[in-house]
């Protein structure tokens, strides 16, 4: 496993692609379209892909985009969503509806010609601290014409797929920024923006209300910080309390998350609901803290591809170079079974 030194420093492009990834000629070289897989792939697949803490404009994010649209291309499928698990825009934003960046760090970066779909957002803590209102203008940005940034407001359902004519996947989307989670202080006193409580528990009404509603053979709820998790993070009590009972008593299959920058997948005895972690998009990657939970846990950039049908989904990490580091499949039952471990 290659994993980003301790040091805090930057690195250049030309030694991250040579220390962590392979170079983006040999990213293609690498992938192996029959070799993905241990589980069956069925002509009613669909598939989704999703990554976390990506926006960083550094060499890992565009390594990592190479390396996810080099894998796309090898599989030869039409993408059904690309899932953007938050982080979405680190460091200062200028000119916020206009800046730059959401041509170069969104649009370009994971272009219509390969992901030619939806691309479901949801809100990160940098997203709320590192540029003031910069939560608004991600949604506002969802009304451009024409993009396939999906973020309507803050937390949002997307049902997405069509599996004998109704929806193979219903994705909740929330924002976890809750005051306990992402607000407090910084070290000069100045208040850190996050939800507010009347939008914490507007939040809590609404997800309980959707839950109750029709959905999918799939429900996959999206949040940016882990219920639990192995890495530096580790678990947030709050959201545990807030979403924990809610995910089990409804039959959510999968929770998926980022912010702490590493791939993880975690099963606990007796709960239905299996935690997704996919945190490896771009931001520098960090050590877990934790050994003993899994059944998987690594400090590495990647991305993850869900491939869905209507008996089945498969989960797997890949890395940059399009190399399979973790595949489970999950049934309609919660049952699950871990087909890959690297």
């Amino acid at each position: 496993m290659k994993t980003a030194p301790s040091s805090p420093a930057r690195w250049s492009r030309r030694r991250l692609l040579k220390t962590v990834f392979c170079s983006s000629a040999a990213l293609g070289l690498n992938l192996r379209p029959d070799g993905l897989s241990a589980a069956e792939t069925t002509a009613d697949d669909q598939h989704w892909f999703a990554l976390g803490d990506f926006g960083s404009m550094e060499p890992a994010q565009s390594a990592v985009a190479d390396g996810m649209k080099a894998y796309v291309g090898k599989l030869a499928v039409k993408p059904q969503g690309l899932l953007l698990l938050g982080d979405n825009f680190y460091k200062k934003m200028d000119g916020g509806l206009k800046s730059g960046r959401w041509k170069t760090g969104f649009e370009e970066m994971y272009p219509k010609s390969v992901f030619d779909c939806p691309c479901p957002a949801i809100l990160g803590n940098h997203d709320y601290h590192d540029n003031d209102g910069g939560e608004l203008v991600q949604v506002e940005y969802s009304k451009k014409p024409g993009t396939r940034w999906t973020m309507p407001s803050k937390w949002h359902r997307q049902d997405m797929g069509v599996a004998n004519g109704k929806p193979l996947v219903t994705f909740l989307c929330l924002d976890t920024n809750f005051r306990a989670v992402s607000g407090g202080k910084t070290k000069d006193g100045k208040i850190k923006n996050s939800l507010i409580e009347s939008e914490e528990n507007e939040q809590l009404f609404w997800l309980k209300e959707e839950l109750k509603k029709p959905r999918a053979t799939w429900t996959i709820v999206m949040g940016h910080h882990p219920l639990y998790s192995n890495g530096i993070h580790g678990d947030s009590k709050p959201l545990q309390a807030a979403f924990g009972e809610l995910l089990q008593e409804n039959g959510v299959h999968l929770y998926m998350c980022g912010h702490d920058h590493d791939l993880q997948h975690l099963e606990f005895a007796g709960k239905k609901t299996s935690h997704i972690l996919s945190g490896g998009g771009g931001a520098r990657v960090r050590e877990p803290k934790i050994d003993s939970r899994g059944p998987y846990s690594k400090a590495i950039y990647g991305f993850s591809h869900l491939q869905v049908n209507e008996k089945r989904f498969i989960f797997r990490h890949i890395d940059a170079n399009g190399k399979l580091l973790h595949e489970f499949e999950k049934r309609p039952d919660f049952s699950f079974s871990v087909t890959k471990v690297s």
